[in-house]
């Protein structure tokens, strides 16, 4: 069946796919005909505005660069450790599979998800933290936020929907738990699906990680979180899942989207494990603080000279404060960016013949 057009003949592949939505997806969940834009546009005759921006992300440059920015192991000599661009589609995945069971928008869903730490500087959290001391009020979600309104497509933004909008400045977590918020609760269903499974995906491939390196063993998972959560990276993940899908509710409004108190409860045993045996350490280790002075020392160096950052760099706008032009920039690089800029800036080089 060709679907530019429906058996009736005028209807578009576009409007056959809201009619599935309408027809199939549960009464609280977000419809793609009704997406707006701060920027009206004509809609496409093939594709709803969630899969529009889903697909405007994926094409963005910013996008791309994640696959060189650290998750939480600055510059690891294995293959297999995660980077920035494999945790975002392991978010995707995971939120995918619960949005389907639950009959809520895949599509926003997966936009939110590929969009969500377009905004996260070199090094991981470790850079996130120093680049806000020299930039205080610097946060990722919010810089993500940043990208795909005002910096990305050569200064233009990329117009998202608000939806994916809101669910991209909303997915943060604070230090405390699961289920907190930094910047709110996501408005829709869809985003409140992508925040929890940020946490699902980071908690148990950050701890898959931790093994391989050897900075903690399965064992040292407590009996009591193993228990309730399973053992092994797939066994804790499918309980986490099955145990959203299980606990939200999304037939009668406001709808909910949860964990049940025990499984809560035992992921957030399992961060706090991760906080106090990988991250903590991580951050105290000197390759992290001579990353960090790296961040804080490149910003300062664009900040008191912005007319530094390369002509036509689509990570700033040249009418911001010098401040603004530095962080947008700083956060922007890639690790291996920022070394090699780093390198150009302070290492001096042996002269020659």
């Amino acid at each position: 069946m060709h679907l530019s057009k429906n058996v009736g003949g005028d209807m578009t592949t576009r409007e056959l796919l809201e009619r599935i939505e309408r027809d199939t997806l549960s009464p609280l969940a977000s419809l793609s005909e009704r997406a707006t834009r701060v920027h009206p546009e004509v809609p496409s005759s093939v594709r709803n505005a969630f899969q529009r921006d889903r697909d405007r992300v994926i094409h963005a440059k910013s996008f791309r660069r994640l696959m060189h920015k650290t998750q939480v192991y600055i510059g690891p000599s294995g293959d297999h450790y995660r980077t920035r661009l494999t945790h975002t589609l392991e978010v995707a995945q995971i939120a995918r599979t619960i949005g389907r069971a639950l009959r809520l928008n895949e599509d926003l869903i997966e936009a939110i998800g590929m969009a969500h730490d377009l905004g996260h500087t070199p090094f991981g959290h470790a850079g996130e933290t120093a680049l806000a001391e020299v930039f205080p009020g610097f946060r990722h979600n919010e810089q993500s936020l940043r990208i795909v309104d005002f910096l990305e497509k050569d200064g233009n933004g990329l117009n998202l929907t608000n939806g994916v909008r809101d669910g991209i400045l909303r997915h943060s977590k604070p230090r405390s738990g699961m289920s907190g918020a930094v910047a709110g609760t996501p408005q829709s269903l869809e985003g409140q699906v992508l925040k929890l499974a940020d946490a699902i995906a980071y908690i148990n491939h950050d701890l898959d990680d931790a093994v391989r390196s050897g900075m903690v063993a399965e064992s040292d998972v407590p009996t009591d979180i193993a228990a309730v959560l399973g053992h092994g990276h797939a066994s804790r993940i499918n309980t986490l899942v099955c145990d959203v899908i299980e606990s939200s509710q999304v037939e009668s409004a406001p709808g909910e989207i949860r964990m049940s108190d025990s499984v809560r409860k035992a992921a957030d045993g399992l961060r706090d494990l991760l906080f106090e045996q990988v991250y903590v350490p991580l951050n105290e280790r000197s390759d992290t603080t001579r990353a960090q002075h790296l961040v804080r020392s490149l910003f300062g160096h664009y900040a008191d000279d912005p007319a530094q950052i390369p002509t036509g760099d689509a990570s700033v706008r040249r009418n911001d404060s010098p401040e603004r032009q530095a962080a947008d920039f700083v956060s922007s690089m890639t690790d291996r960016y920022a070394v090699d800029t780093f390198r150009a800036l302070y290492v001096p080089r042996f002269w020659s013949t």
